[in-house]
């Protein structure tokens, strides 16, 4: 992919670090290891690897906890896969088409991370489905919020970071299908789940939201899920591939610093791959 004339900076400078998570190093690695070590202390034991992962991607003190829950299964991952494509939705920025963000590395308080431009996503740039937009990524939160999980568990890895614009979900399929299942990659979907209801209604809306994810209905609203567009494009590559979504764990806001009159809701799910006959 030709890189844009406005290309300035080789690193994506951290937009949310203090706001989202920890900005001083010691303490961010300290809270995201905690973080994973309670998840191994109530994790399952899980039969395989997983394919693809959807993660919630709020600020550290509300999220964390459940983000961890799906990082932690990519752990077993670590030394196989050398690249995490990685999708989230664009908060502040419109665009039609997939993102990049026009960098070679994303940085944050832990260190960069390479910036990965596949051949197969490459290929898509012809019919402007992905495109090199920095100032997509300039101040999102979604990608940037997972990648001191990236970094912590599978420390080899690049990331490909495609922020998802107004797209439809078959389209972002085509960026999906050709990494996902490969045995050097991990396919993971930034998304919360409800936003702002009271916490009764939002457990009724997001348990019925987690229910048509298990079952790969590709129908999730924006209303339901911040990133419905990604996830209904991973449910529809998931499907095609027989990969089968286990849930990880639930929370809203409430659950850990938040007030219950005013929620977001937080899922953590594994996609993985067939178990041989």
């Amino acid at each position: 992919m030709s890189q844009p004339p406005y290309r300035s900076q080789q690193t994506r400078p951290p937009a949310v670090a203090g706001l989202f998570y920890p900005a001083e190093p010691a303490r961010l690695r300290a809270d995201v290891e905690s973080m994973l070590a309670g998840a191994r202390a109530d994790a399952d034991a899980a039969p395989t690897p997983p394919a693809a992962l959807i993660v919630p991607h709020a600020g550290y003190v509300y999220s964390g906890p459940t983000a961890a829950l799906a990082w932690a299964r990519a752990e077993s991952l670590r030394g196989r896969v050398r690249r995490v494509v990685l999708l989230g939705p664009a908060h502040r920025m419109g665009v039609r088409a997939l993102a990049l963000p026009g960098h070679r590395a994303m940085d944050t308080p832990l260190g960069p991370v390479t910036v990965e431009v596949p051949a197969q996503i490459e290929a898509l740039a012809s019919s402007s489905l992905v495109v090199a937009r920095p100032d997509v990524h300039a101040a999102e939160h979604s990608l940037e919020v997972q990648l001191p999980f990236l970094l912590t568990v599978l420390p080899e890895a690049s990331v490909v970071p495609l922020a998802v614009g107004r797209v439809d979900a078959d389209r972002v399929a085509e960026a999906i299908r050709p990494f996902l299942g490969g045995s050097d990659t991990l396919v993971v979907v930034s998304s919360d789940l409800s936003h702002y209801l009271p916490q009764a209604e939002a457990r009724r809306v997001d348990d019925a939201t987690i229910q048509r994810i298990l079952a790969l209905r590709a129908d999730i609203s924006p209303d339901e899920a911040c990133g419905a567009t990604c996830i209904n494009a991973l449910l529809l590559a998931a499907g095609e591939q027989g990969l089968g979504p286990r849930l990880l764990g639930t929370a809203t806001s409430a659950d850990t610093i938040g007030t219950p009159e005013r929620v977001v809701g937080y899922g953590a799910i594994a996609f993985d791959a067939p178990a041989a006959p």
